[in-house]
């Protein structure tokens, strides 16, 4: 999925945005997610997931071609760990899903 079918997706199912806002909606919720995670905390999506940006450190490595022992800077990385909702509702096969999990099924599988 890419973000041009994130968008068609929030224009189709909402209605009342031009696709214009509902691309400026899209953005909006990624750029904010892009600051939050910039600055050092955590985004929690409850029945999503959580981002979590971890700092690693410098540490030894080697060249796999020449085998050559190289350096690896530190940096950041972003982590994803899904929650119990999303995992079960990306395991469960169609047709099991009990009534409570019915509508976050249907969320997570765009309508055409």
């Amino acid at each position: 999925m890419t973000k041009a079918d994130i968008v068609q997706a929030v224009y189709t199912r909402l209605g009342g945005f031009s696709k214009k806002e509902s691309a400026d909606l899209v953005d909006l919720v990624f750029e904010t997610m892009k600051e939050t995670l910039g600055r050092g905390e955590k985004i929690k999506i409850s029945g999503f997931g959580n981002f979590v940006l971890r700092d690693k450190r410098q540490r030894q490595g080697r060249n796999p071609q020449t085998g050559e022992p190289i350096v690896i800077t530190e940096r950041r990385v972003l982590n994803f760990k899904a929650s119990q909702l999303l995992k079960q509702a990306l395991n469960d096969k169609p047709g099991t899903e009990t009534p409570s999990e019915k509508p976050f099924a249907d969320a997570l599988i765009p309508k055409d």
